[in-house]
């Protein structure tokens, strides 16, 4: 089964709009995990415009499932994950001022600044994640960084299988497929939701992670949070 880690952003986002501690982001990591999640995700960026660094560091003694922290490895950003000790980090290379990641990886190009940070993470025991695009030189340019997983960026997918382009899938499913062969972990994440999550885990081969926050927040709205956290977990099976 794959394992859903819930992002916690948009709680915090919703909690900073007025301030204070309400929705406690804390109290939601540890409600989402008795609803049967089995991970957090956080994205803390420079601005702290949604997850604090200091959320993050509170959130390390709950989150007795998997603790996924996101970001790019900016000095300040890996002092934190090297004090907090997650379970995995996930490398994105959104700029500082970016609404929300929008990109992958060129593995080929960074490889050396990548294979530094991956190393520095992982002589401290925390898993490694690359996000990257569904194109195959990029999952073998992510190998050769010493990375133990991937996130395949789902965007692309989630639009085109909206439209109604069910093909959408096919470089997500080589992606993973190759990523499978050479020894690579297959998370994936980004506008996943119930409507497209079902769909996507039967069409990639090993998947063993989604981080899912936007869509499963905003699902709850109408649903409640602990039904939509059983309605994914299902259509993960």
């Amino acid at each position: 089964m794959t394992k859903l880690s819930v992002n916690i952003n948009k709680i915090a986002t919703l909690r900073n709009s007025r301030g204070g501690q309400t929705p406690n982001v804390v109290q939601f990591a540890k409600d989402v995990q008795r609803f049967g999640a089995e991970g957090v995700t956080v994205h803390p960026r420079p601005d702290e415009r949604h997850i604090r660094y200091q959320d993050t560091r509170d959130l390390k003694p709950v989150v007795h499932t998997e603790f996924n922290v996101e970001g790019n490895p900016i000095k300040s950003f890996m002092d934190l994950v090297l004090e907090v000790k997650p379970t995995q980090v996930t490398l994105v290379p959104d700029a500082v001022d970016a609404l929300t990641s929008d990109a992958g990886w060129d593995t080929i190009k960074h490889k050396d600044f990548l294979t530094e940070v991956i190393s520095e993470f992982k002589s401290n025991g925390i898993r490694t994640s690359i996000f990257v695009d569904p194109v195959l030189q990029m999952v073998e340019g992510a190998k050769a960084t010493g990375t133990d997983r991937i996130e395949l960026y789902t965007e692309s997918f989630a639009h085109q299988y909206g439209l109604g382009n069910e093909k959408a899938i096919e470089p997500f499913t080589k992606a993973a497929e190759l990523a499978n062969s050479i020894g690579l972990g297959v998370n994936a994440g980004h506008d996943l939701s119930l409507d497209n999550i079902k769909f996507f885990k039967q069409h990639i081969p090993g998947l063993l992670e989604v981080s899912i926050g936007h869509a499963l927040v905003s699902e709850s709205l109408y649903l409640g949070v602990e039904n939509v956290i059983q309605m994914y977990l299902q259509r993960l099976q």
